[in-house]
């Protein structure tokens, strides 16, 4: 077959060739199995060639609509024009020099770019490292060093990383936690209001499950101690739980009303992802620390604390850092990215996909009573599969769907504490045809499992 270079040149276009896994992936997969740690696992079995725009070319020759994003990392797409163009020139200039040791103007321009776009007109100053886990294990630094208290307060369905303390903090046990113990000390989990699943309703869920959080916190670990509140504006591991209008608000009021720093993880919602730069902005909540990552360098690796300046300033000088953190090709990506998503306005693309994945999704859900909740906001949707006729979790559904859909060329991904959550993060620069193409198999998938 012709040569084709990836980026928004790849054609757009589904297309499956060989079985699933081709020739080539399993020839390859052989050699991952014989060199690659086991506990490294793989959603679909083939090997990545090109990508670009809404697909994703395998070494075979398939090309499969993206609805994954690499897990909401590509949201400008693969190889943007911009991140590839900012990327390559720094290339040229130097690759590293670690910020600790002779810092770089990049750096300060990602971080001048961050106080610009997140939410507050607040004095704010960030650090940047490399990953999502320790964006939010520096967020607890920070604020244990600010407040001088060591508790930190998350909730049920609960995702932060894969670091020993970002461990703690998650609630999923398998695959994150089983076996790794003991993990660090001083965290408490609490209620989170996940609307389907709140025992009294949807109605009810949103005061109640506050009165409850704020309840276990004064009792069980006492305002006093806690050093931050940790939470995701929209759960994403956990199954892109939406919480209920208002528990939001609520627990930020209650962390302003004790002096404790309130950390909104916006590592998979952010980046105009939600239709707004941050999910956070649905409700006004303007956090003390936000972290970010995933979509902030159009696939390089980039994560940041931003932060009220004060909070931030309060740990002493080398406290905070690493080798790698704000590397300056990354960091040149990330203005390339931050570039893209103001040019082509992608969080109007964001509330386009919504449009029309919702309405499509929601068609689905009266069609086919294995689908019992339809959520989330702007590109990050998903829908919850259960025993029809009840809320008992099917995460053999689930893996049923999104095993058919890998096998007719389209790459989509399952989350949720249950394992019964399929959950949807195109590209926000997909085409709408090849975004409607893609929900068509996920309809026959379903039709597939009556």
């Amino acid at each position: 077959m012709t040569e084709l270079s990836g980026g928004p040149g790849l054609p757009q276009e589904r297309r499956v060739v060989t079985a699933i896994p081709g020739p080539k992936s399993q020839e390859l997969m052989a050699r991952k199995q014989a060199a690659v740690a086991g506990g490294v696992s793989t959603t679909l079995p083939v090997f990545a060639a090109r990508a670009g725009g809404g697909v994703l070319e395998d070494v075979d020759g398939n090309s499969f609509i993206d609805l994954g994003s690499g897990i909401a990392v590509t949201s400008v797409g693969n190889s943007a024009e911009a991140v590839v163009r900012r990327a390559s020139a720094q290339l040229e200039l130097f690759t590293h020099t670690c910020a600790m040791v002779t810092p770089y103007e990049l750096y300060v321009e990602v971080c001048e770019e961050l106080a610009k776009l997140t939410p507050g007109d607040h004095a704010k100053k960030s650090a940047l490292f490399n990953s999502g886990a320790e964006a939010v294990e520096n967020a607890v630094k920070i604020a244990r060093a600010y407040t001088g208290r060591q508790a930190v307060v998350v909730f049920d369905h609960a995702y932060h990383g894969r670091t020993n303390l970002t461990m703690a903090l998650t609630a999923k046990n398998m695959p994150y936690k089983n076996g790794f113990g003991p993990f660090a000390p001083e965290v408490y989990r609490v209620p989170v209001a996940y609307p389907f699943r709140w025992p009294t309703g949807p109605e009810n869920c949103a005061e109640e499950a506050a009165a409850e959080a704020i309840d276990r916190i004064v009792k069980q670990v006492g305002a006093e101690n806690v050093a931050a509140i940790v939470i995701e504006p929209v759960l994403g591991e956990g199954g892109f739980i939406e919480p209920a209008k208002g528990f939001l608000p609520a627990i930020r009021q209650f962390a302003a009303d004790h002096g404790i720093v309130f950390v909104a993880d916006e590592i998979q919602s952010g980046f105009c992802r939600t239709g707004q730069w941050f999910a956070c902005e649905d409700e006004g909540i303007v956090p003390d620390l936000i972290t970010t990552a995933k979509g902030i360098a159009g696939g390089l690796p980039l994560a940041a604390v931003t932060g009220r300046a004060e909070i931030m300033d309060a740990v002493h000088g080398g406290g905070l850092g690493g080798t790698y953190g704000g590397n300056p090709v990354a960091c040149a990506a990330a203005l390339g990215a931050i570039e893209t998503m103001r040019e082509l306005d992608l969080n109007a693309r964001a509330r386009r996909i919504e449009e029309v994945m919702k309405g499509r999704l929601t068609a689905l859900q009266e069609k086919f009573g294995i689908i019992g909740d339809v959520r989330g906001r702007g590109a990050m949707l998903a829908v919850e599969l259960v025993e029809p006729g009840t809320k008992k979790p099917n995460p053999g559904a689930a893996a049923a769907v999104a095993g058919h859909c890998h096998q007719a060329g389209v790459l989509v991904l399952t989350a949720g504490t249950y394992g019964n959550v399929i959950r949807f993060l195109p590209p926000l620069v997909i085409g709408e045809d090849l975004l409607n193409e893609g929900l068509d198999v996920l309809e026959e998938a379903f039709a597939g499992l009556e």
